[in-house]
């Protein structure tokens, strides 16, 4: 299991960096991308400490902890500028929050995220196919959430995915304890979305190159590292 959307409360987690680490090496994981809410006035805040935590947990711990950064309501006429200034930072991964079907996100930034180049747009909700398109031919993923809400559209955006080519990440967008899941859950998250077997894999293999894997995690998690 990877999970590259989780918040700790360096936005609105509960918990520290390490702690949400340990919690999830104990459940199995092997990589972790500890993606805070930041906009405009808070990226240089969060960016460099979440990366300070990352390298201090990575040469301690098995599972490997990724810095990146969840650009959160920012307006879309301003997200391409703060994608390239989380990289700047050292953002690893940045997310875009999408335009979920549960919160007022300003149309546009699902559009906005793909053409920025961003790494994942979180829970795009109803994301037309136009944009899915887009983000096929530039590599940003679509993620199927396991957050309650979020999720709702997830069925939605497997069938675009699958009728665009767009990659696709399945990732908890975790806050406290209880919103981590080990591997088994992800597989029932994904196939109650609509997903095949073999697209579950799919989305995998994706998601450890994301991590930095060439291949997925097999049955007892990733056998190598860098």
């Amino acid at each position: 299991m990877i999970d590259l959307h989780t918040h700790t409360l360096f936005s609105d987690g509960e918990l520290l960096p390490s702690e949400l680490l340990r919690r999830a090496e104990v459940l199995g994981l092997r990589a972790v991308a500890l993606a805070d809410h930041a906009d405009m006035s808070t990226l240089d805040h969060v960016v460099p400490r979440i990366v300070r935590a990352c390298e201090e947990n990575n040469r301690h711990r098995r599972i490997r902890a990724i810095p990146a950064i969840e650009l959160t309501h920012v307006p879309p006429a301003l997200i391409g500028r703060y994608v390239g200034e989380a990289r700047r930072l050292g953002a690893r991964i940045v997310v875009v929050h999408g335009e979920s079907p549960v919160e007022p996100v300003e149309p546009g930034t699902n559009r906005a995220a793909i053409e920025a180049g961003a790494d994942i747009l979180s829970h795009p909700g109803l994301i037309a196919d136009g944009d899915a398109r887009m983000a096929a031919e530039r590599g940003v993923s679509l993620e199927v959430s396991a957050r309650k809400g979020h999720s709702l559209a997830n069925g939605h955006v497997v069938a675009v995915a699958r009728r665009t080519g767009a990659r696709l990440v399945l990732n908890t967008d975790a806050h406290a304890p209880g919103d981590l899941i080990a591997e088994p859950f992800a597989r029932t998250v994904a196939l109650g979305a609509g997903m095949t077997p073999a697209e579950y894999e799919e989305l995998r293999a994706n998601m450890a190159r994301l991590a930095g894997w060439e291949a997925p995690p097999g049955p007892c998690g990733l056998e190598t590292r860098d």
